[in-house]
Order: C-alpha cells, then sequence, then structure tokens
C-alpha cells in the first residue's frame, strides 16, 4: 500500500479556489485508483471524487460538480484536487486516499481504500 501525504489546505473566501495535493514515493503509485474523501465536523466521512489509473474520474458528491476537479502526475507520484467558487459547506479536512484496486469504485467505501493520508483541512469564510 501507499504512503500519502496531503498539502494545500487552508483558509480561502467563498467563491475563491484551492489546490490540494497528496504525495506518494511508492513506484507502484501509478497502478492504483486514487480518490479524495472529506469529513466536516460532526459529519461521516464521505467519499469526494476518484480517478483510476488510465484517468478517468467519478464523481460521488453532486455539490461539487463543476466545481472540483482531480487530476493525478504520475511522473511526480501526486494527485490534485482543484477547487473552484468554493462555498462554506466545503469546509472539511479532505483526504487523499489509494482504492485497493486500479478502477474507482462505483460506492466509495472506507473498508476498501486500504491507505490514507493524515489530512489537511480547508476551512471557506469571509
Amino acid at each position: 500500500q501507499l504512503t500519502l501525504v496531503e498539502s494545500g489546505g487552508g483558509l480561502v473566501q467563498p467563491g475563491g479556489s484551492l489546490t490540494l495535493s497528496c504525495a506518494a514515493s511508492e513506484w507502484t503509485f501509478d497502478w492504483y485508483a486514487l480518490a479524495w474523501f472529506r469529513q466536516a465536523p460532526g459529519k461521516e466521512r464521505e467519499g469526494v471524487i476518484c480517478i483510476d489509473n488510465l484517468r478517468r474520474t467519478t464523481n460521488y458528491e453532486d455539490s461539487v460538480k463543476g466545481r472540483f476537479t482531480i487530476s493525478r502526475d504520475d511522473n511526480k507520484r501526486t494527485l490534485y484536487l482543484r477547487m473552484n467558487n468554493l462555498k462554506p459547506e466545503d469546509t472539511a479536512t479532505y483526504f487523499c486516499a489509494q482504492h485497493r484496486y486500479n478502477d474507482c469504485p462505483r460506492v466509495p467505501t472506507r473498508s476498501d481504500f486500504p491507505s490514507w493520508g493524515q489530512g489537511t483541512p480547508v476551512t471557506v469564510s469571509s
């Protein structure tokens, strides 16, 4: 399994943009599907968006459609989440996670993701 480290979180005004990064060192990085999850205070962790080894993407959260874009740079072994037009309800700790296989699951079940980063907090507020 991969060792993942997120970065790029912070305080952003509503309507602003932010890019999160998730870095891994293992050479097997390019084989796995990777996903972003988020967890707001007092809420359950939810899958947001996933990208497979062929760069096909799957969106799990209707509220971020058209605003969030996932991408991967396999040469740099880095996963990205570009977040545009941020809203206060996007406030959460964001986690990157490695799926067990190379495809994005239809349902983002936490137990199917064996490796997780520690999370990076995103706060959207004036």
